[in-house]
């Protein structure tokens, strides 16, 4: 089993650079609207990773195939 990819990171980052700006909730988009007194404590990466999956990355019934790709791996690295 290949365990040198990671679907999900990559997607992440492809949707990153991507620069789209979600109308969907949570509604900090990715800080860019989290409250100030918010990101000044945690700052802004802690929000970026915190995309839905529908409509964002991947899921079961508009499927970009990431979570498939990632759940072999994963079953094999911890023995499921």
């Amino acid at each position: 089993m290949d365990h040198s990819q990671a679907p999900i990171l990559q997607a992440l980052q492809a949707h990153h650079d991507s620069g789209q700006l979600p109308f969907t909730p949570p509604g900090h988009k990715q800080a860019r609207g989290a409250d100030p007194r918010v990101t000044e404590v945690l700052g802004g990466a802690v929000f970026r990773s915190d995309v839905l999956s529908v409509g964002g990355l991947d899921d079961r019934s508009s499927s970009g195939g990431f979570l498939q790709q990632a759940e072999g791996p994963k079953a094999d690295a911890v023995g499921a």
